[in-house]
């Protein structure tokens, strides 16, 4: 496969799964401007893992999934109870605290004669646990899509259940889903955990896809982007959010034609769906229009 392609596809993978932390927030009534917070924390605790503590890969990407819903469940329990905008600009300040906290951390220790380990601002260097087991680049794209796909089976098949309704009643009115018996508080906690776990696995693929990371690449575009794509994509299925993902890196990104345009066409795109479409392009009325012609 051609190295650029499998470049572009790991990146898509990678930033798919930030895109559906933000996504499970905004399907129960949460603008988060913050979850790259968490794709940071996944990313900088898995790197960790492997680089200094010599962990398993797969062990290394659980402990940074943990880590970072921790992360989240300790924004969400004194945060959810803000309403409107306020909840959006205390996970952005969360998100610039933890910036912060990763260029004052510190903490190498010798690794075959290199020193290995976060460094403040300089970053995190030396994550090569992928290339030291040679495992070529298809190879841990194969990786992504495997774990991306499971994802979004998970996250189908939630939004089938009884739960998955549940969240929707209290995206769209938490009044009257708490006067229906739905603890809307609990319900909030679960999906901030599942949806910081989401977005520090996707730290975690990334961080030792690039072998290096450092506190500026979790700014606060990397939160803006990730709630855009599900307002892309649509919020009517799990695959909304990978589908903006796709229109982004993919096209806009990738695609020579938007050299130099690609935040102006972005931007504009984002402003003329919320026009247009304000539940994206996958909104929820096409989904159930689909799925009845599917069953028919």
């Amino acid at each position: 496969m051609d190295a650029h392609l499998v470049g572009v596809l790991t990146n898509i993978g990678m930033i798919s799964f930030i895109a559906l932390s933000a996504y499970l927030l905004l399907l129960v009534g949460e603008i988060s401007f913050g979850q790259q917070a968490f794709f940071g924390i996944g990313a900088y605790t898995a790197g960790f893992g492997t680089a200094v503590l010599g962990l398993p890969l797969a062990l290394a990407l659980a402990i940074g999934a943990i880590a970072a819903a921790a992360g989240q469940l300790a924004l969400a329990l004194p945060t959810f109870r803000l309403r409107g905008l306020y909840f959006a600009m205390a996970s952005l300040a969360f998100a610039e605290m933890m910036r912060i906290v990763l260029e004052l951390t510190q903490f190498q220790v010798e690794r075959d004669g290199e020193m290995v380990g976060p460094n403040g601002a300089e970053g995190f260097r030396g994550i090569r646990y992928v290339f030291e087991r040679g495992i070529e680049p298809a190879e841990f794209l194969l990786l992504i899509a495997a774990l991306l796909a499971a994802a979004l089976a998970a996250l189908a098949a939630l939004e089938r259940s009884r739960f998955g309704r549940r969240l929707r009643m209290v995206g769209e009115d938490e009044v009257l889903a708490g006067l229906n018996g739905i603890d809307v508080f609990r319900t909030k906690l679960a999906v901030a955990t599942a949806a910081g776990a989401l977005a520090g696995l996707g730290g975690g693929l990334y961080a030792h896809a690039s072998t290096y990371v450092e506190p500026r690449l979790f700014d606060v575009m990397l939160g803006v982007h990730s709630l855009a794509y599900g307002l892309i994509g649509g919020l009517g299925t799990a695959f909304g959010p990978v589908l903006g993902v796709v229109l982004d890196i993919g096209l806009l990104e990738s695609a020579r034609l938007f050299a130099g345009y690609r935040m102006i066409v972005f931007g504009g795109l984002v402003a003329l769906l919320l026009i247009w479409r304000p539940r994206g392009l996958l909104d929820e009325r096409l989904v159930q229009r689909w799925a009845r012609t599917w069953r028919r």
